[in-house]
């Protein structure tokens, strides 16, 4: 029977077969970030299945095609691979702050001033691009990306649709208020999850 470090050292072997393409120096900085994470992420939720932690990663393949594709943006920009001092500089990223806060202040934006068409649409938008870059950003795990962009992209289109199309809301201002304040909950709910469950 596999011991828990038999399973993450097999998962490790799993990466770096898969991203045997890339440089060395960047293979040995991506494994270095997956055992840190696995092992914060034990130390924290020590109840939780040594599988699950591994799952929630991502599949091998998945973590290197994206590794690799960042290496790929990176030798295309024509910039150094490498900071000042050697230092490995990683590319290709956008802060994991950035969709969170595109889909979540839109989304306020758009509740507080409701009077303007053209703000309705850049809300729409921007939570759309946001929804894009979290289901492309290598901070989180399909699993979470999947509830995140359902949270705070799909439910609020639906609940307005059905709020502003069908007659299955009620009507008046405190309704409305109330719809929007829950609303506004579970997005900032999520984010903070998002946020808190972040890789780093």
């Amino acid at each position: 029977m596999k011991t828990s470090a038999d399973r993450v050292s097999d998962y490790l072997s799993a990466v770096e077969r898969e991203a045997s393409a890339l440089p060395a120096d960047r293979r040995r900085e991506l494994l270095a970030d997956l055992a840190e994470h696995i092992e914060v992420t034990r130390a924290e939720h020590p109840d939780a299945a040594l599988g699950e932690v591994l799952s929630e990663l991502g599949d091998p393949r998945t973590i290197a095609a994206t590794a690799l594709a960042e290496a790929g943006n990176a030798a295309g920009s024509g910039t150094p691979a490498r900071g000042g001092a050697g230092v490995p500089v990683r590319r290709g990223r956008v802060h994991p702050l950035v969709p969170l806060l595109m889909l979540t202040v839109p989304y306020l934006a758009a509740t507080v001033v409701t009077d303007v068409p053209a703000l309705q649409l850049c809300s729409g938008l921007f939570r759309i691009v946001g929804a894009v870059l979290l289901c492309t950003s290598v901070h989180w795990s399909p699993v979470r990306k999947t509830v995140g962009v359902l949270l705070t992209a799909v439910l609020p289109t639906v609940a307005i649709f059905i709020w502003e199309e069908t007659t299955v809301a009620p009507a008046g201002d405190t309704p409305a208020l109330v719809a929007n304040l829950v609303m506004l909950a579970v997005l900032t709910g999520t984010a903070a999850w998002l946020w808190r469950s972040r890789r780093a």
